[in-house]
């Protein structure tokens, strides 16, 4: 680097926004980390992160972060929130949850920050999607939709920034082995089904830090799920049904 980058990260209390915090710290980024844990934020600020207490799901969390992080060069929205039910077991609270964290949020410190990002004429912009944002399954719908919502905003948004020297990723990751599962699906069933499949940590935030300083369009957690998505666009049918008994077995 010709010289530390400002990099603001939200969700950073634990699984993936934590670990890429930890690693920019350590690679000599200037971090600023968002979250609602008083325990994580002070381990943080033990690692020399700026963390910031913050809801974003207020305008007063909004505007907490952008006081105390007022112009951040890189943002990386890893805060989400899952709960892997039937669409029709799913309770309204549930469905707003995912809603707001997942897309609102976001959406709503994107257009926060864009304007500051235009005068420079520079910025990165880096969402953590998943690929049920391409390939939804049984079991996650609100989920998905979430994450089918995210990515649409951040297609239509890097073809907007583009002009002004900014660009805008999407990490596609499929299942990550963090309590976000745990949380998710309190039967332990999804984690169980998916054990040979399941993400490190790591191997998310070092691709979040590689595009970094090596910006690309999206990429796709573990490689053969680009494969996946381009096999459904052809064959949706069939990767359905395919995908319908795999989640759906008892």
């Amino acid at each position: 680097m010709d010289k530390p980058k400002t990099v603001l990260i939200t969700g950073a209390t634990s699984g993936v926004g934590l670990q890429v915090a930890k690693d920019l710290c350590q690679q000599g980024y200037t971090v600023y980390a968002t979250g609602r844990s008083k325990s994580a934020l002070d381990d943080l600020r033990s690692h020399g992160i700026h963390a910031i207490e913050a809801d974003l799901l207020t305008d007063q969390g909004l505007e907490t972060v952008l006081s105390q992080c007022p112009d951040p060069e890189v943002v990386v929205f890893s805060a989400g929130v899952g709960t892997f039910a039937l669409a029709h077991d799913t309770s309204d609270q549930q469905i707003d949850d995912m809603m707001r964290i997942n897309v609102t949020a976001p959406m709503k410190l994107t257009s926060r920050i864009l304007p500051l990002m235009i005068a420079r004429k520079s910025g990165h912009l880096i969402y953590v999607a998943s690929q049920a944002g391409k390939i939804a399954t049984p079991k996650a719908s609100v989920y998905a939709a979430t994450k089918h919502a995210l990515l649409g905003y951040a297609n239509a948004t890097r073809m907007e920034v583009q002009p002004h020297g900014i660009y805008v990723t999407t990490i596609n990751p499929g299942p990550i082995d963090t309590p976000f599962l745990d949380l998710a699906d309190s039967t332990g069933t999804y984690k169980s089904s998916l054990k040979k499949f399941l993400l490190s940590v790591g191997e998310v935030s070092s691709a979040i830090v590689r595009v970094i300083e090596r910006p690309v369009r999206e990429v796709d957690l573990p490689w053969y799920m680009g494969i996946s998505s381009k096999a459904y666009n052809m064959a949706p049918g069939l990767i359905e049904r395919v995908g319908r008994n795999f989640f759906m077995k008892k």
